[in-house]
């Protein structure tokens, strides 16, 4: 066949095919992890950040594979049209003030379901391991001598940022990004500062601040961030839903994006990300000066790049 001919007929086929033949390719690898005794499995398995074209080939097969899925309220429902028509599908999910059922219940339900013969799958936004506490269910598993195949998901801190235009580390302008949950800006009644970021680190770090489950604790974290010497001019957005068709983007400065946040009336889930890097597709950096300031940043050294988004 030719080349022309090929194009022709990749053009044509349909995606279902496509995956189809994809899922033909991986099979072999993905049985290699499954556990070769036959005892009964658990997964971890991470669904993405919203976007059902996020979820990834060995997600669709461990799926497939369970008798049981326990799955968070922020999973895209439409990746359960990969579970087994008698797949039992259990709602644990959590989300800010509202829970189905405490953290304990459900590794007590995984252990349960696992041990008395069910493959089970707790399916979870985003990755597992970044902030969806995959790690004490994994732990609890181990402890009750459980193997446990872990599936890495797209997390919203990289996928988000980047449906917003936004890319979290730049040459010139941040050579890191720190992910950090706002659960921990909250004070307690005691005062206690311990289980506290370190604020003054985070200033100092000319990092880019990706911080997750932080809405509601927006303007604490706004101002810790600026009483450690943040400069309050330094770009910001808020990003909710992102990745899927109700995602909404709010863009501002430390200083006001707070305010701007609350005008808008974002809703959870959202992802705020705090540094220079969202002024590469922010509207406010473009208001001014238009197209010659994308002309710049498109030519700029490092150097000249930092001092133009100052």
């Amino acid at each position: 066949m030719d080349k022309s001919a090929s194009a022709k007929n990749r053009k044509y086929c349909q995606p279902n095919e496509l995956l189809a033949k994809q899922l033909g390719v991986m099979k072999p690898l993905l049985e290699r992890h499954t556990n070769e005794s036959g005892e009964p499995r658990a997964y971890l398995i991470g669904a993405g950040p919203g976007d059902i074209e996020y979820l990834t080939l060995k997600a669709i097969k461990a799926i497939g594979a369970c008798d049981v899925l326990l799955i968070d309220e922020l999973v895209n429902r439409q990746v359960l049209e990969f579970a087994a028509p008698d797949c039992e599908i259990i709602e644990v999910g959590k989300r800010a003030g509202k829970h189905i059922m405490p953290q304990t219940e459900i590794e007590a339900l995984f252990v349960e379901r696992v041990k008395a013969g069910a493959v089970v799958g707790r399916l979870k936004g985003g990755d597992p391991f970044v902030f969806g506490r995959g790690g004490e269910e994994m732990l609890a598993l181990k402890t009750a001598g459980i193997k446990c195949a872990i599936v890495s998901g797209v997390t919203a801190g990289i996928a988000a940022a980047a449906a917003a235009d936004i890319p979290v580390t730049h040459r010139g302008l941040a050579v890191s990004a720190t992910f950090l949950t706002g659960h921990l800006s909250k004070e307690t009644e005691e005062g206690d500062d311990s289980r506290e970021p370190n604020w003054q680190a985070l200033a100092d770090s000319r990092s880019t601040l990706v911080i997750y489950m932080g809405l509601r604790q927006l303007q604490n974290i706004s101002s810790k961030l600026m009483s450690c010497g943040l400069s309050p001019d330094t770009p910001a957005a808020v990003i909710e839903n992102g990745t899927t068709e109700r995602q909404k983007i709010v863009r501002g400065k430390l200083g006001n994006i707070a305010y701007k946040v609350k005008q808008e009336k974002l809703n959870t889930p959202s992802l705020i990300i705090i540094g220079s890097v969202v002024s590469l597709a922010g509207e406010e950096s473009m208001e001014s000066d238009g197209f010659s300031l994308l002309r710049t940043l498109a030519t700029s050294s490092p150097a000249t790049l930092r001092t133009t988004l100052k």
